[in-house]
């Protein structure tokens, strides 16, 4: 009896800790779940104040601008009436002058004539002579042209009242509240030294023309742009590890100038070690993050390594050309188990390559299938899985095998590389002959 009780107080135990163990995973559900509404609603808030302030700012130094505007063109206006009143004024003020003098001219004459006339005989005779003389000299048949009112300006403003309602159209019309951004930030994905931002349109009514992606270290105040066209995936380089970012992208729809809502910011960051060439070779000169490398004019034609065997099986390893120079059948882009110093290619064994022809390499022997020529532009990539582990039967003396997918414009080949021992992570080289060759690692 004893013992059925004590199992079945064990039964209970065991399903009130289970009971327990999933009000805990409920509770901490639940305020995952809170906390995530909370984050919401402070988006919903914190955007809302936002773009208040950006609205009464914005009308503001629109009707700041359209008064400075208004200003501007009536002081032009009174100049333009200051300008014809001046230039028609001045002839008609010359011609009063003209006037007065010969009305004062003709009343000195007038008083002169009646003395003469009033005048004793003796006199009169030498008065009459001397005002007949000036009175000859002054030419009382000529009269000034005075202009008809109807040949004279009379200025006058023309003010079309309906100004106010093409104006008052545009601003019913200016500017749009939207609840979300067209456009979003769909994934993040780390790589060596870089983020690959993806993003995706949400407004099926939106059609976009161009896309414009920024970022910034959450520490600083001030975005950038890093990316401006049609694609929707961009990697963004130089990032440094461990250090959070924030990404954002917004769009311009077809035929528009101006840019949409930016998309809500996402934080990212890249735990992996940036991929690096090895520094103080003679015949490649390095980016300062020396993850680009320039085949220089030097002489020097061996292999240039990377720094350290940073690629990691499972990951992918991607080489950019920037620019091509001169091709040679000996070029090499590709990974090995380990450096070896001496050969001018990675056309070797223990490695794997591409040429710039296109040829594939494995352990210095050529393929059948073969990829496109790289060209300038050409992507590369190199995607590396193990595939067994330990003794293998086969007659070529590998006991480690991996998996290598290398793609490159838009064609592929997978083949399996055999090793003699296991390598979770390898170096990556590339070798040019003929100078020009610029190549982005990331």
């Amino acid at each position: 009896m004893r013992g059925t009780m004590e199992l079945e107080q064990e039964l209970l135990l065991q399903e009130a800790r289970e009971n327990v163990e999933a009000a805990q995973s409920y509770r901490r559900e639940l305020s995952h779940r809170l906390q995530g509404l909370r984050e919401a609603q402070r988006q919903i808030k914190d955007s809302a104040t936002q773009t208040r302030d950006v609205l009464k700012q914005h009308f503001n130094d629109l009707k700041g601008t359209l008064g400075k505007l208004l200003c501007e063109r009536l002081v032009t206006l009174l100049q333009e009436v200051d300008t014809i009143e001046q230039e028609t004024i001045k002839p008609l003020d010359d011609c009063q002058k003209l006037i007065e003098h010969g009305v004062n001219t003709a009343e000195d004459l007038v008083r002169e004539g009646e003395i003469a006339i009033l005048g004793g005989i003796e006199e009169q005779n030498e008065k009459l002579w001397s005002f007949t003389k000036k009175a000859s000299h002054i030419q009382l048949d000529s009269l000034p042209e005075v202009p008809l009112l109807v040949d004279v300006p009379c200025l006058s403003a023309q003010l079309d009242d309906s100004i106010l309602n093409i104006v008052k159209d545009h601003i019913f019309k200016h500017g749009t509240v939207a609840s979300r951004p067209p456009v979003q930030i769909e994934e993040l994905i780390e790589k060596p030294g870089g983020i690959i931002v993806r993003w995706c349109k949400v407004d099926d009514d939106f059609t976009a023309q161009d896309y414009r992606l920024q970022f910034r270290k959450c520490s600083s105040n001030h975005f950038e742009d890093v990316y401006i066209g049609s694609e929707t995936e961009f990697i963004v380089l130089h990032i440094d590890p461990n250090v959070d970012y924030q990404f954002r992208v917004c769009a311009r729809g077809d035929g528009r100038q101006e840019w949409s809502p930016w998309s809500v910011p996402q934080i990212g960051h890249s735990t992996l070690v940036p991929h690096e060439w090895t520094t103080g070779f003679e015949g490649y000169s390095l980016s300062s993050r020396r993850n680009i490398a320039l085949r220089n004019d030097s002489e020097s034609s061996d292999v240039l390594y990377s720094s350290a065997p940073t690629y990691i099986c499972g990951q992918t390893l991607t080489f950019r050309v920037e620019t091509v120079g001169q091709p040679d059948r000996r070029d090499s882009i590709g990974v090995c188990a380990e450096k070896q110093n001496g050969y001018d290619s990675l056309q070797r064994d223990q490695a794997v390559c591409i040429s710039t022809n296109g040829a594939v390499f494995v352990n210095g022997k050529e393929m059948t299938n073969q990829l496109p020529a790289v060209t300038s532009g050409s992507t590369v990539t190199f995607d590396i899985e193990a595939v067994t582990l330990g003794t293998t039967n086969n007659n070529e003396g590998g006991n480690f095998k991996l998996r290598v997918t290398i793609s490159s414009n838009n064609r592929e080949v997978v083949f399996d590389w055999l090793l003699d021992q296991s390598c979770g992570s390898l170096y990556f080289g590339c070798s040019f002959f003929y100078p020009g060759w610029k190549v982005l690692v990331f």
